[in-house]
């Protein structure tokens, strides 16, 4: 083994590094090991969170990886490629062949969006094909927006992203047909209703349809289905569960209570792998919890340990 550690945090991006720089700050050796593929490269800047409007998401993580740094943290460029339990502890496998030791694990690997198979999607993901309207409705306010069906969920993203302009358009696809009630509403706030298949994506983000038509749009909002990245845990006995919204599954999230603590011992989740819809700033705070949270559970092993050792000598 190559080094011992109080905590390997496994991601670099908001998460980690945060709930990295909470336990660094608490005088806990830490290692985040980060692959280096934030969720979030293909955009532009981070929105919404606050001091920070407008950064690159890189520009962040950099910050942030210095900021760990300076308190004594390792931040690693490499992947876990398999982590398990050993003694009293865990052990962590790293690409390239090295392992190393931790006392806790914190889980910050966020989550893979499986968009849809339409052409064109993938390559405008992040530009000019959206999912999130915190994220990206104000970068495109007053302009014409479409939304693609997913499930159950064309409806509410329709009546959500109307608050950004009102140039909407809902593309039923492969969704489910609106109620009586549903109808009424996307009437009232004047959303267009497409039947129609999406067959691809075209120019900046035009809709061409099954049928040879084209719609313009200037951003297409589509439903990837969240996957969270939580593969390594499957040894420990921890494992992703659907969640689902109106009767649509979303995604799968690892279960974890509200300090981020998972159901295997001594392992803790924070950001998208546990929480689908966290935002970045979010995903820093639930970093920050579980950190502190870590520290403090740590802190109570050492102390029952202080204890035994007192009474047996006393003894």
């Amino acid at each position: 083994m190559d080094e011992r550690y109080d905590v390997v945090v496994i991601g670099g991006g908001a998460a980690g590094l945060s709930g990295a720089l909470t336990l660094a700050r608490a005088r806990r050796s830490v290692l985040v090991v980060d692959a280096g593929e934030p969720r979030n490269a293909p955009a532009g800047h981070v929105h919404n969170y606050l001091g920070r409007e407008g950064t690159p998401p890189a520009e962040l993580y950099a910050i942030g990886r210095g900021e760990v740094e300076s308190y004594g943290g390792t931040v690693v460029t490499g992947r876990v490629v398999a982590v398990r339990r050993e003694d009293d502890g865990f052990v962590a496998d790293l690409d390239g062949g090295a392992a190393v030791r931790a006392r806790r694990l914190l889980l910050a690997t966020g989550l893979t969006d499986e968009l849809p198979e339409i052409p064109g999607v993938a390559e405008r993901w992040g530009s000019t094909v959206l999912h999130c309207p915190y994220c990206h409705g104000w970068e495109v306010r007053d302009r014409a927006v479409g939304i693609v069906a997913r499930g159950t969920l064309g409806v509410h993203g329709a009546l959500m992203w109307r608050q950004w302009t009102d140039d909407v358009v809902l593309f039923l696809h492969t969704g489910s047909e609106p109620t009586a009630d549903e109808l009424e509403q996307l009437a009232a706030r004047d959303v267009r209703i497409v039947r129609d298949e999406v067959a691809a994506l075209e120019g900046g983000a035009d809709v061409r349809l099954a049928s040879g038509e084209v719609v313009a749009r200037d951003a297409v909002v589509v439903a990837p289905v969240f996957g969270a990245n939580a593969g390594l845990l499957a040894g420990l006995g921890a494992t992703p569960v659907p969640m689902e919204m109106g009767g649509t599954v979303m995604g799968t999230h690892l279960p974890a209570d509200p300090t981020g603590r998972t159901d295997v011992p001594g392992v803790w989740v924070a950001g998208n792998a546990g929480d689908l819809g966290a935002q970045v700033i979010v995903a820093a705070a639930q970093g920050l919890r579980a950190g502190a949270m870590i520290n403090g559970d740590l802190t109570t092993e050492e102390t029952a340990a202080a204890v035994a050792a007192r009474r047996s000598v006393a003894a």
